[in-house]
């Protein structure tokens, strides 16, 4: 089974696509509703539940785990693979979004730097719209700067949007909010055209039409849920020993750290086919509540 964690709902976009892409594939969701959303906490409190919400996953039975949540992604993706796996699970493995949407926007891949041609390209300027926390972390600039140069980077944080998309919003409202982001986002172009906007947060791509009605018609959105998705599939043709592919239709649990009833209500919205929503079982849940 392969672990998809995320806040709360957002990553919902990303398991659809998921599954689309490897209908065999079984997947285990971990939603962190309890905590959720985690754009405003602060790096060490991202570090730890997102840490403790892998944990859990890798207790049910997951030995990869792909970190839907672009916050955790930015802020704890890193040091999980460097310092907390190597010493407790040197056999799991952790991936994230990030670095999928970096490659696509980059026309690099992960570990290749800038090279002459790079410096050569035309310039382009990229938008992203994320979360304060992810905003915060630098880590779509600082990644994207070292593979690619010319692309100019202006990042928006949209406070508060992932938490009212999560508590089901009404469209006029999430729009209000749309339009205004949208715009700080071209003040801060001051005139320069833009070429193409990342939608930062797996919850965003749920309302990508209000982003598209308020955006410059050839101004192009990167699939975010898309990209990871092929990104996976690239992974696991790499490390069949991560493939645990059965018959049709392969089995989805989604796990939560809130109410299953009412996380099911509102899930709905995020995917398509019906899922029965359980809390997590004692033996597995290790995610603490933070006030």
């Amino acid at each position: 089974m392969i672990g998809v964690f995320d806040s709360g709902h957002g990553g919902l976009t990303i398991l659809d696509a998921l599954h689309h892409r490897l209908p065999r594939q079984g997947f285990i969701y971990l939603g962190d509703h309890g905590n959720a959303p985690y754009g405003q906490r602060s790096p060490d409190e991202i570090y730890q539940l997102t840490q403790d919400g892998v944990a859990s996953l890798f207790a049910l039975g997951c030995t990869l785990v792909i970190l839907a949540c672009n916050t955790a992604a930015a802020v704890a993706l890193r040091r999980l693979q460097q310092d907390w796996l190597p010493q407790h699970f040197p056999h799991h493995r952790c991936l994230g979004v990030l670095v999928p949407m970096v490659e696509e926007i980059a026309h690099n891949p992960w570990h290749a730097e800038a090279t002459a041609s790079d410096w050569a390209r035309a310039p382009e300027t990229l938008g992203v719209f994320a979360t304060r926390a992810t905003v915060a972390s630098g880590a779509y600039r600082h990644e994207v700067e070292k593979r690619a140069p010319r692309v100019r980077i202006f990042q928006q944080a949209c406070p508060d949007l992932a938490g009212r998309i999560e508590a089901g919003a009404d469209e006029a409202e999430l729009d209000a909010m749309v339009a205004q982001y949208v715009a700080d986002l071209q003040a801060q172009l001051d005139g320069a055209p833009l070429d193409s906007v990342v939608l930062g947060c797996t919850h965003y791509p749920l309302i990508e039409p209000l982003f598209r009605a308020h955006l410059p018609e050839n101004v192009r959105i990167l699939s975010q849920p898309l990209r990871t998705a092929e990104a996976l599939t690239a992974y696991l043709f790499r490390h069949p020993e991560m493939k645990r592919f059965g018959t049709l239709p392969a089995e989805i649990r989604a796990y939560t750290t809130g109410d299953p009833t009412l996380v099911g209500q509102l899930a709905s919205r995020f995917f398509p086919r019906h899922l029965p929503w359980q809390s997590l079982p004692n033996h597995s849940s290790r995610i603490r509540h933070h006030a």
